[in-house]
């Protein structure tokens, strides 16, 4: 585990105007839990970012491309820097311990070109697709609240992320070979991406009106919009792509 300290970064970070609700102990421990969990996160993510480029070098992107990915890891790094300036708001300091992050698969049994294709599907299409929905139904249940101007500024990068994805394979001219390699990887990537988000999203809702207030999400809530996004966006957008998809992966088989 390593240390990650952004105090001083959060002390540069304004948040938008408005009042934070009041918290009594156990439930600010809660709330101060979910900011910290979505720092980290956020981190890691900007270290994820940044093996997706190096790939992205080594298969021969574009300038442009390259350029879109480098400030993505920018991109990132200020998200962490908002959740820590939420953090130092609810009374917390912006510290917390980053997991060690996996560095991305190298994928040695295929061409760089298909090794990164494989990793921008995984990245960007799965995972962030499915972080818009989730973060897109918090800033919802938070309109006007200060968490939720948050989260709207997170979720309009976290937008860029996933149409990256999409709109890069989907100019790509994947071959008819190539198209079969990513349906073989599929069937290894959407039943991780549904054991990692099931993992982290918990059934249950919040318990109190303040909270939710304070952006702890409705864990019931997020389940059946992780769904939703994999059967009625991820499905049919790997579809239109030419690719198969594993119909096996539905939330029937996790009930």
């Amino acid at each position: 585990m390593i240390a990650l300290d952004l105090t001083r970064e959060a002390a540069r970070e304004v948040l938008p105007p408005g009042v934070l609700p009041s918290l009594e102990l156990g439930p600010l421990a809660l709330a101060l839990a979910t900011w910290r969990g979505r720092m980290e996160n956020e981190h890691a993510s900007s270290l994820v970012f940044a093996g997706l480029l190096g790939q992205a070098v080594e298969a021969g992107a574009s300038a442009r491309d390259q350029a879109d990915l480098a400030q993505m890891i920018l991109e990132e790094q200020h998200h962490a820097r908002r959740c820590a300036a939420m953090l130092k708001a609810l009374g917390g300091e912006p510290v917390g311990r980053l997991p060690p992050v996996r560095p991305l698969p190298r994928h040695e049994d295929t061409t760089r070109r298909l090794a990164y294709f494989r990793n921008l599907l995984s990245v960007c299409c799965l995972s962030e697709t499915v972080a818009v929905a989730l973060i897109d139904a918090e800033r919802l249940a938070l309109e006007g609240a200060v968490p939720g101007q948050v989260l709207k500024e997170i979720l309009a990068d976290e937008v860029g992320h996933a149409r990256f994805g999409w709109r890069t394979l989907e100019a790509a001219g994947l071959t008819a070979e190539e198209l079969a390699d990513l349906d073989r990887y599929l069937q290894t990537a959407l039943p991780h991406l549904v054991a990692h988000e099931l993992a982290h999203l918990s059934p249950l809702p919040v318990p109190t009106e303040a909270l939710a207030e304070a952006g702890v999400c409705d864990g019931a809530l997020a389940r059946d919009v992780f769904w939703s996004t994999v059967e009625e966006v991820i499905v049919p957008s790997l579809k239109k792509l030419g690719l198969s998809a594993n119909r096996n992966v539905s939330r029937h088989a996790h009930a």
